[in-house]
């Protein structure tokens, strides 16, 4: 077994151990699509109008409960220290958290998302463009979460700032998957949208783990 996929394990493992924060984001993803629509009330059409952004957005703050915990307890308990001086490149780290991230927290999210479009009345084709655009935009979630945390790795309440630095930097992912739903509200194909989410998603894939290590680097000092 590689250094890498050892560590995803451990921290799939850590993530199962920690206290259910999957089952919390679940939870708190299923409690808020649950609530809108009885604040919206009984408007099947308005229902489905909104449900692209409101699930986005829910699974989102979901994802966001469990991401300062990305770095934080190898932080606070030693083990980042050791990790650092492994032969693993601490890019391959943020890499591996990341994945771990994505597999406990993002994809039951993109999973559990069907179920909870049934509430909003949302048509079967407009639930698979939801799919898959969670499916493509929660690992951008999942990496630009991973410099949120790493920055705030050191702060006192850090994992209340990390939304403050989070939620911008992810507002294209909301954008162009919640409009790539209302795309096919609309009649028109969403692959504008989902294209655009995809290069988003890339981009912050690939270029997440060298920032997020650049910021262990500084917190762990040099």
């Amino acid at each position: 077994m590689s250094a890498f996929t050892a560590l995803l394990v451990r921290d799939l493992r850590l993530a199962a151990r920690s206290g259910g924060s999957a089952a919390l984001a679940l939870g708190f993803f299923a409690l808020v699509a649950t609530l809108v629509p009885l604040g919206i009330g009984a408007d099947l059409k308005l229902l489905a109008r909104v449900a692209g952004g409101v699930l986005w957005v829910a699974a989102l703050l979901a994802a966001l409960l469990s991401l300062d915990r990305l770095f934080q307890g190898d932080f606070e308990d030693g083990s980042l220290d050791v990790i650092a001086l492994s032969p693993l490149p601490l890019e391959s780290v943020s890499q591996a958290k990341i994945l771990a991230h994505w597999l406990s927290t993002g994809l039951p999210l993109t999973v559990l998302s069907p179920l909870l479009a049934l509430l909003f009345n949302l048509p079967g084709p407009a639930t698979l463009v939801l799919v898959i655009s969670l499916l493509i935009g929660t690992p951008a979630v999942s990496a630009v979460g991973a410099i949120g945390a790493s920055l705030t790795l050191s702060l006192r309440r850090g994992g209340l700032i990390l939304p403050l630095i989070v939620l911008p930097l992810l507002t294209p992912a909301v954008i162009f998957g919640a409009g790539s739903v209302a795309a096919v509200m609309d009649g028109m194909a969403p692959s504008g949208g989902l294209g655009l989410l995809a290069a988003f998603a890339v981009a912050a894939c690939l270029l997440s783990p060298f920032a997020a290590a650049g910021a262990v680097r500084l917190n762990l000092g040099g």
